[in-house]
């Protein structure tokens, strides 16, 4: 038995979206804020947790939830559709859970079977977080918003009690009124999304009891994780506790206010007024410092500070928490490298998860107890302080961990699955076909995500996946996490490609840019890797002309000659043209492949003014670009060496023409070393001083747009 895929809807920013699972180990990745904690969360407080709050809706469905509730406050005598929950499903959290079951595993489920022939196979269940009971949601709704707007036209006052609106009412009583439930699916219609009908009844009681043992490990947060099982917010034998318990069940004056809570009220409402306008203007410096640290991301909202002053707030007092080793020697537990602490604590849980499902040990199994046929872990970023080589080994072994007990192994009667998110790339390069990639898509006015499994990019046999897979096994590929991905030709762009990016586009330098060295003849083979991510890219190449008359040799570029391009990336990805008058010809937007965030670069024509005559000159590749573009810094170079050296003689050429062709000269000759030049570049002048060449800018200002549209929640 095993878990083959889930579907989410309507929580947070999952507002649809499908995630398979790997027989072994999944794991979530992506860039920030696209949605790896949401879909963890949804298992967690789905399956397990079972408490929602407001903000666990997708937003944008409260617009549409607020109008319906409107509807039941207009006095006005409501209909059996209006009162019924079929108004509200279309915006209800949801998760389908698809379940593999073998013919062997029958008395399993045998309280779930969709349909006496039922033989195995697939099995779906829907978990909805949905109203309890419609009528008394309603009414309580309708009867609290009456009664605080009766109180408030009577005394003539203008600020709003709550409930202000339905999302305010449900900040308060949502888990009141509202409980998940759970729903058979047709398993012959597993590769559609199911519309329950009135016949489909909720089940009684947890159906996955006895089914699906779960345990998770949180995010190394601190101990105030909002999903952390071993909470420490339980004090019942605290006074303080008690007191606020008591304070806030019969003395809170927000709960069904009477005419003399009004006053204290209203003092309470003009104070938080005036506390929210200075709290905004104090924080404003340091929040714009914030986005310079790319939170928010792109794609997400701008942070905003609103207090929200409670009446039982005087009452809340925390208690520090300390750690000792034993009784008679100890040290807090700070002295212990958080990476030691961490590692320790994560396969000491995994230890721990396993045995009290085996009921190894002490913890027998009951002659009427039943072990889980499965066996479901989640852990949240575990990459938590730990080194990178850790980090390697972790995700190696932490499956076998959970797979290291007598009735475990191989065997096929007890399945363990681990669920990851992550935003390491040393966890996720080695398990490429675990990976589900988090895809966010700004297109709508909140924005919201989908999940691409990645199995079927790096699941197939053809050859441009076996390049991908051994490339990115050979680089630090945090390609799975950056806002923009730019692919160089070679070694002189990377090094220099960050500087352009830090000195002359400072938007792009507060965002996660990652930069991928590889040849023109290369690039190209990384093609449906980069289409099926959907990350906004940049593919700056080189041009390299040759000529077909003279046996393709290569040239140096000119227009009207019939010479062609010789780059793999022009003619088999983008634009997939052949002949250099066409490439040349391009415009800006011509360069960009058609409903894909993906842009070629590559070198344009130089423009130089002699007198009032304008001359154009062809770079052939970068090296010769950025002196022909920078010719006045170049010939201003004192001291220099090797490639440079000669490069700085050409720049001092007048003839625009005999410059050009001794930059290709020179960078053309066989004994050229292209990345020396770039370390001499660095060493021998301010990369300040050095403007990127024209064809590298246009693409870098694409995707500044780009990235620009994406925080703006525009299309791209």
């Amino acid at each position: 038995m095993k878990i083959d895929f889930i579907e989410i809807k309507n929580f947070r920013k999952l507002q649809s979206c499908k995630i398979d699972f790997s027989e072994k180990e999944t794991i979530f990745v992506g860039a920030n804020n696209s949605g790896k904690t949401t879909a963890m969360d949804a298992l967690i407080i789905f399956l397990k947790a079972k408490s929602f709050k407001t903000q666990d809706f997708t937003l944008d469905n409260w617009k549409e939830l607020n109008k319906i509730a409107d509807n039941w406050i207009s006095g006005k005598e409501l209909t059996e559709d209006e009162k019924s929950i079929k108004i509200l499903e279309n915006f209800l959290p949801t998760l389908d859970l698809w379940i593999q079951v073998e013919d062997s595993e029958l008395h399993y489920v045998s309280h779930i079977i969709p349909t006496l022939d039922w033989k195995g196979g697939l099995l779906g269940i829907r978990l909805r977080y949905e109203p309890k009971e419609m009528i008394e949601l309603i009414q309580e709704f309708s009867t609290s918003y009456s009664k605080s707007n009766l109180l408030l036209s009577e005394k003539g006052k203008k600020f709003k009690l709550w409930p202000k609106t339905f999302w305010d009412f449900c900040e308060r009583k949502l888990n009141s009124h509202f409980a998940v439930k759970t729903y058979l699916l047709d398993p012959e219609k597993s590769f559609e999304r199911q519309e329950l009908s009135e016949n489909n009844l909720a089940l009684d009681g947890d159906v996955l009891k006895g089914l699906i043992r779960i345990d998770i490990i949180n995010a190394q947060r601190g101990f105030s994780d909002a999903n952390s099982e071993n909470s420490e917010s339980k004090n019942d034998k605290k006074l303080s506790f008690q007191l606020r318990a008591y304070y806030d069940k019969h003395l809170n004056p927000t709960l069904e206010p009477t005419e003399s809570d009004l006053d204290a009220l209203e003092s309470i409402n003009n104070a938080q007024d005036a506390f929210d306008k200075n709290l905004k203007e104090s924080f404003k410096t340091s929040l714009s410092e914030l986005e310079g640290l790319n939170y928010p991301g792109f794609g997400n909202p701008k942070i905003q500070l609103s207090t929200q002053i409670s009446t039982s707030d005087g009452l809340q007092h925390d208690s520090a928490v300390q750690y000792y080793l034993d009784e008679e020697l100890s040290l807090p537990e700070k002295y212990n490298g958080l990476g030691y602490q961490n590692l320790i604590s994560i396969i000491f849980k995994l230890i721990r998860f396993r045995d009290e499902w085996m009921r190894t040990g002490k913890n027998t199994v009951n002659e009427d107890d039943i072990i889980e046929p499965l066996h479901l872990v989640l852990i949240e970023e575990p990459e938590a302080h730990l080194h990178a080589q850790v980090q390697q080994v972790f995700i190696k072994k932490a499956h076998s961990v959970l797979r290291n007990n007598e009735k475990l192994g191989d065997k096929k009667d007890f399945t363990s699955q681990l669920v990851i998110s992550t935003h390491s790339s040393y966890i996720a390069h080695q398990k490429f076909l675990s990976l589900r990639y988090f895809k966010r898509n700004v297109s709508k006015a909140l924005p919201t995500s989908e999940v691409i499994n990645l199995s079927t990019t790096f699941g197939t046999e053809n050859d441009s996946t076996k390049f991908t897979i051994r490339y990115l096994n050979t680089t630090h590929n945090d390609v799975f996490f950056a806002d923009a991905v730019i692919l160089v030709e070679g070694p002189a762009e990377r090094m220099l490609i960050p500087h352009f990016i830090k000195n002359f586009h400072p938007i792009l330098d507060n965002c996660y840019i990652t930069i991928l060295e590889i040849g023109g003849s290369h690039a190209h083979r990384l093609k449906p890797f980069i289409e099926i991510l959907g990350v906004v890219c940049l593919v700056i190449t080189d041009i390299d002309s040759v000529n077909p008359n003279n046996n393709g040799k290569k040239c140096q570029p000119e227009k009207g000659k019939n010479f062609k391009t010789n780059n793999d990336s022009l003619k088999k990805w983008h634009p997939q043209k052949e002949l250099l008058d066409d490439l040349l010809n391009m415009t800006f937007e011509e360069k960009v492949i058609s409903d894909l965030p993906i842009r070629f670069a590559y070198q344009n024509g130089v423009e130089f003014k002699d007198g009032e005559k304008t001359n154009f000159v062809y770079p052939y590749t970068f090296e010769d670009a950025l002196v022909i573009e920078n010719k006045e810094k170049f010939k201003l170079i004192s001291k220099s060496v090797s490639l440079l050296k000669k490069m700085v003689e050409a720049s001092k050429k007048d003839n625009l023409q005999e410059f050009a062709t001794e930059t290709y000269t020179v960078i053309t000759d066989s004994q050229a070393k292209k990345a020396e030049f770039a370390l001499d570049v660095l060493y021998f002048e301010d990369p300040k001083n050095i403007i990127p060449p024209s064809y590298i800018k246009e693409g870098l200002v694409w995707i500044e747009e780009q990235l620009k549209n994406d925080k703006q929640g525009k299309k791209s």
